[in-house]
């Protein structure tokens, strides 16, 4: 098919020649600049929006040396949790006159590494990015290619790059506890990869509620999901094929543990009278759905603000003045329990 051909973009000489100004009249007043009279920015300016004008910001950011984007990089963006925080840091990356462009890795290292290069290649000024963890090269090239960026939600162990990350130990300590004071001693985990860090996180905090009561973790009760493509059916079927025997489940995320309410509910089950349930994330924060599900809050816009305040201090050193970060910066958010309707006490 042949393309047409596109209509050619009124530049800065056309607005000139159809205001009577000099081109460098017209490109100070569409600049703001204070040594132009209002009424002459005021005329140009509409004639510029009359004309459909947009300025060339490739041909500034050469000029400049900076192009006042960043990327943000996630791994699932169908997932409402990586949806809330994209819409709290393209909000306030706004307020800071910056625009984000948003760029999906499927949570597979080779599509991060493409995302991390395409970034690069638009040169954005600093990247926030959620890394899949598979392997540590993709964290390490962003390091040696010298873009500011920030990890949020996830950490790498063993290198120094900046994160922003929930207290995941205190967040899976605290969904087992709350299960276990209420007589649910066999919690059925439905937990990430244990490449991925808060995985391994909320196991952690997850044994530590067994070991604080003297109960011995069951091993059997630990599953692992996949975050690229969910196989929670597969791995409720397999649990109940086998006769696993538990009371409640702890999900690594909101979406897991929705699935498997989803799972339990077209098999005849209900929650929380057969089983109980809790989640991770909390996205019922912004979203109303007429069954409140019990689960962690990692507050996803604090994590937010606190991860793009970083990254600017990294781009531009003092433009936050809550955060130091022009080094390696490392936060770590407290999380909380959310309590809703999917939890019932067993009657011991």
């Amino acid at each position: 098919m042949r393309r047409q051909p596109q209509k050619k973009a009124v530049t800065l000489k056309d607005l000139a020649a159809k205001t009577g100004y000099s081109i460098n009249t017209v490109s100070r007043a569409l600049r703001g600049k204070d040594d132009i009279a209002l009424e002459t920015v005021e005329k140009i300016k509409k004639m510029a929006n009359e004309m459909g004008y947009i300025n060339n910001t490739i041909a500034s950011s050469l000029r400049l040396g900076y192009t006042n984007t960043i990327a943000v990089i996630l791994g699932d963006i169908s997932n409402p949790h990586f949806a809330i925080m994209t819409k709290e840091i393209e909000n306030h990356a706004r307020k800071d006159g910056y625009s984000a462009i948003l760029l999906n890795t499927n949570e597979n290292s080779e599509d991060e590494l493409k995302a991390i290069k395409t970034a690069i290649n638009k040169s954005v000024d600093g990247i926030i990015i959620c890394p899949c963890q598979e392997k540590p090269d993709n964290i390490k090239f962003l390091m040696a290619s010298g873009v500011p960026f920030i990890q949020i939600g996830r950490r790498s162990e063993g290198l120094d790059a900046s994160y922003v990350v929930c207290d995941d130990v205190y967040g899976g300590y605290l969904a087992a506890s709350y299960l276990l004071d209420r007589g649910h001693e066999r919690i059925l985990f439905l937990k990430g990869p244990s490449y991925i860090s808060s995985s391994r996180e909320r196991y952690e905090g997850y044994v530590q509620a067994y070991q604080e009561r003297g109960i011995p973790v069951d091993e059997k009760l630990v599953r692992e999901i996949s975050v690229a493509s969910s196989n929670v059916f597969q791995v409720m079927e397999q649990v109940m094929e086998e006769k696993t025997e538990f009371t409640a489940i702890f999900a690594f995320s909101d979406s897991v543990a929705w699935e498997a309410w989803t799972w339990l509910e077209r098999h005849g089950y209900k929650v929380p009278g057969d089983y109980s349930l809790i989640g991770f994330d909390h996205i019922q924060s912004r979203m109303a759905i007429p069954f409140p599900l019990t689960t962690i809050s990692s507050y996803k816009a604090q994590m937010s603000i606190t991860a793009l305040d970083c990254l600017m201090n990294k781009i531009s050193p003092g433009s936050a003045a809550d955060h130091d970060c022009e080094g390696i910066c490392r936060h770590v958010i407290r999380t909380a329990l959310v309590e809703g309707e999917t939890v019932l006490e067993r009657k011991r």
